[in-house]
């Protein structure tokens, strides 16, 4: 079976698991077509990443002109089908926050993805986040285009349902995928009852390079580690507050946070005005095999986030063996157990985190070994992504028995 995959920006540092889902699902027999609508060649540090960039096409980097002439091209050769793809552009893009004018870029890019899909002979068109890649794809379906389907991480997607036209997204779709059982709940809220079947759950996964990594003892330094963008909805500004009160009260340990984003000179700055400038260190973007190092010289991994879907650093600390410290949020209940693989606090307290964060850092190395054993039993019971693929191209092969070619709506 041919699947085309699109991403508003793929590969990214942020979205491996994307690229393990793709590799699984060409393990099962899939072939994969890769479709980003940005260029993110400035941006990559993995040579991974690197390599997939190769074998990427970009929509963007076809130039207005190109988009421009796909546009009239769609209008001239098809005009009924157009007619209907440009009215649900003008509903929809009235209704978004983003605007009109995006919403017309958002067609243009349907009309070239068009021509680019009967190229490679695609048979279905799976996209990743809630926003503009399943719009594109749904636009492409309501132009002549192959039958699409979607997966939402959350949570800009569950922050703005309408805006993002959530309802007309899932209706249209052949089936939605959810990270978890609450994204899932997430986006039932959001969808006609009579569409509830369709969307399933199918989890982020982590690779043999997580889940053959042999045992590797818990290390007698005093050191936590944070994986994840540097930005608000992470909370490291959150997380920098409590290492100092814990600074304070004289205990000595090293943060690490693993990463780069736009907070990070407001967090610099904050290091620098709690005197943790020797407590507190900051790598920037990082190789897989860099996390991988850094997660594995820590005690614990700790990721206070205000919103989330169910981050995959947590399944790659716990596959790790590394208890985790993180938030009641989200999915992230399903995987972290407190007292079992970690510890869950309250969003946004720092009162909360502090004690966890102390506790992690001075519990027995057995505790937190045996912790982290819990951990790693759940992510290979669940989080497997050769597993979450299978199930995810067995999706893809009911499509194709399932649906009739070029029709405008399913389910």
């Amino acid at each position: 079976m041919n699947v085309a995959y699109l991403v508003n920006q793929y590969p990214t540092v942020s979205h491996s698991f994307i690229r393990r889902e793709i590799a699984g699902l060409e393990a099962e027999g899939v072939r994969v077509s890769r479709f980003s609508i940005r260029d993110t060649s400035g941006t990559l540090v993995d040579p991974e990443d690197k390599k997939e960039l190769s074998r990427t096409r970009i929509i963007l980097k076809a130039g207005a002109g190109r988009l421009l002439a796909g546009l009239c091209t769609a209008a001239v050769t098809r005009p009924i089908r157009f007619a209907r793809a440009l009215a649900l552009t003008l509903r929809i893009g009235c209704r978004s926050d983003r605007g009109l004018l995006r919403h017309l870029a958002y067609l243009a890019e349907a009309c070239l993805m068009l021509e680019w899909l009967r190229e490679s002979d695609t048979e279905h068109v799976h996209a990743h986040f809630g926003t503009n890649a399943p719009t594109v794809a749904m636009l492409c379906r309501l132009l002549g285009g192959p039958p699409y389907s979607f997966t939402v991480h959350g949570p800009h997607a569950f922050d703005k349902p309408k805006f993002l036209a959530m309802r007309e997204k899932i209706a249209r779709a052949t089936f939605v995928v959810a990270v978890s059982n609450f994204g899932r709940s997430q986006l039932l809220r959001w969808c006609h009852h009579g569409d509830w079947p369709k969307v399933h759950v199918v989890h982020c996964g982590v690779d043999g390079k997580f889940l053959a990594e042999p045992e590797t003892p818990v290390p007698p330094e005093a050191r936590l580690v944070c994986v994840g963008r540097l930005c608000e909805q992470k909370g490291q500004l959150l997380l920098v507050e409590a290492a100092g009160r814990l600074a304070d009260e004289g205990l000595e340990f090293e943060l690490v946070l693993v990463g780069d984003g736009e907070m990070r000179p407001k967090i610099e700055k904050l290091i620098e005005r709690l005197g943790l400038g020797e407590r507190v260190r900051i790598t920037g973007w990082a190789t897989s095999d860099e996390v991988r190092d850094e997660i594995l010289a820590s005690r614990a991994m700790v990721l206070p986030s205000f919103a989330e879907g169910l981050p995959v650093v947590i399944m790659e600390a716990l596959a790790l063996g590394r208890p985790v410290i993180s938030t009641f949020i989200a999915g992230i209940p399903e995987l972290v157990e407190p007292g079992v693989c970690g510890w869950l606090v309250p969003a946004g307290s720092a009162d909360a985190l502090v004690p966890a964060m102390r506790e992690a850092l001075e519990a027995p190395v057995q505790r937190l070994q045996e912790m982290g054993r819990r951990g790693r039993e759940r992510v290979i019971e669940s989080h497997n992504a050769r597993k979450e693929a299978a199930r995810l191209a067995e999706l893809f092969r009911e499509v194709r028995s399932n649906d009739e070619p070029g029709g405008e709506r399913n389910g």
